[in-house]
């Protein structure tokens, strides 16, 4: 986003603070707390505020040639720091519980759409590489993400060095896809390990996530969540959940959208498929693994097979229908990361120097994964390239760590959380021109 865009958003987002700020007060309760969500008109206003905002992001982003989940993130993160400019209007939206919650519904229906997205059969037919791939690109950057958290910060628990290495593990599919799908190379080998990779290698963060989770959970409560018992029993436990879902699924999911046929109301499929999404984070969330987790493994065996011949989707398919919920609250999760990202923590040069550390780790961490490619003639350079972005798998592992504690201090701090998003950033800004670069100069 370059001076002049950067200043338009700005203005723009000036323009709209001067005219919700009265509303957008009435979240403030006395004494500046905020205690006031019940205002309707205050959530009206906010919604407004971030909608609006985080389209004109999105769109500036989008016609310079970056993800338009780039500039959704940069709004927030301009909306979170007004207050450097004396204008606090935007402040009570950073602890607005209302907000929060409609950012967690947003996340929970992005992993539902990428688990759809997915497809367990292209999965295992892209071969042992893309295992090999997404296995090493889990490890490094896992590894490394950790010793740079044990060097900045020697003095935090064991437990936050892991999970900022967690943060590091999984790959953005859909940066990827999109530049691959845009370049016409969508059907070259490397562009199938690359995403059959960065599916695999998702899954394997979201069970990393759910360990690493449920050991600070359990920590936190007093126990000894590093004893090798109570490690592989959450690894257990998370595989189990995945696998149990996943067949469960198989048989379920057909017999559930038979019944809900049966009623002939209009919207049935949409409705069957949130629920089915919205019990499996529920249940995710009773055995202790991230709700996401939930939705994405609902997602991932939701198969059209399973409604196409029951009449329920003669106009529009069930991602053509979650596609409008995606617009709207999607957007929020990533305006809400965005403000909680503290610009004034950059004053600091550790900050700035952690950040530049982390990205430079999370780059090297996936360009390790090119290793695991056992074809012949094929490009590394670019299957390792293809999965450095981190974008909104990163941002959701980071607000996570930010809700859990050690004690009495958060997992990820206010400046580690910054740290995590410049890096999202940086190696979300850097692929697209990468990838264009690379695959422009290959001989055809």
């Amino acid at each position: 986003m370059d001076k002049r865009h950067f200043g338009l958003l700005l203005l723009v987002l000036l323009l709209i603070s001067l005219a919700a700020g009265p509303v957008l007060a009435s979240f403030n309760g006395e004494g500046g707390a905020v205690a006031q969500d019940s205002s309707i008109a205050g959530v009206l206003v906010a919604l407004v505020v971030i909608l609006i905002g985080a389209k004109l992001g999105g769109a500036l982003c989008a016609r310079i040639g970056q993800p338009e989940v780039l500039g959704e993130l940069i709004v927030g993160v301009v909306i979170g720091n007004f207050v450097l400019l004396g204008l606090n209007v935007f402040e009570p939206l950073k602890t607005s519980h209302v907000i929060e919650i409609f950012a967690e519904i947003g996340v929970i229906l992005l992993l539902f759409e990428v688990g759809l997205e997915s497809n367990l059969s292209d999965m295992m037919k892209v071969g042992f590489s893309a295992l090999l791939v997404a296995t090493l690109g889990v490890i490094a950057p896992f590894l490394l993400g950790w010793a740079v958290g044990a060097w900045f910060l020697p003095d935090a628990s064991i437990y936050v060095h892991i999970f900022l290495g967690a943060t590091l593990t999984a790959t953005s599919v859909g940066i990827t896809a999109r530049v691959l799908q845009d370049m016409k190379k969508i059907n070259t080998k490397e562009a199938r390990i690359i995403l059959g990779a960065a599916v695999i290698d998702d899954v394997m963060g979201l069970v990393i996530l759910a360990v690493v989770s449920g050991i600070i959970v359990g920590v936190n409560k007093g126990g000894d969540g590093m004893s090798s018992f109570g490690i592989l029993l959450l690894i257990a436990k998370a595989i189990v959940f995945l696998g149990g879902a996943v067949f469960a699924g198989r048989f379920a999911y057909r017999p559930l959208f038979r019944i809900a046929n049966l009623l002939r109301a209009k919207g049935m499929l949409l409705i069957t498929a949130l629920a089915i999404c919205f019990t499996a984070a529920w249940l995710a969330d009773i055995v202790g693994l991230a709700p996401i987790v939930g939705a994405f493994a609902a997602g991932l065996v939701l198969d059209t097979v399973q409604y196409d011949d029951l009449g329920m989707a003669q106009t529009h398919s069930l991602a053509e229908l979650l596609h409008p919920l995606g617009l709207f609250l999607t957007p929020i999760f990533f305006v809400y990361m965005g403000l909680k990202v503290d610009l004034l923590a950059f004053g600091q040069g550790s900050i700035i120097g952690f950040a530049l550390v982390l990205t430079a780790v999370a780059i090297i961490g996936k360009q390790a994964s090119s290793l695991g490619v056992l074809e012949k003639g094929l490009d590394r350079f670019s299957i390792g390239l293809g999965m450095i972005p981190r974008g909104e798998v990163g941002l959701i592992f980071a607000s996570i760590g930010a809700s859990l504690y050690i004690g009495q201090e958060r997992v990820i701090t206010p400046d580690v959380y910054s740290a995590v998003v410049i890096m999202v950033i940086i190696t979300t800004m850097i692929t697209p021109p990468l990838l264009k670069w690379k695959f422009g100069n290959a001989k055809s």
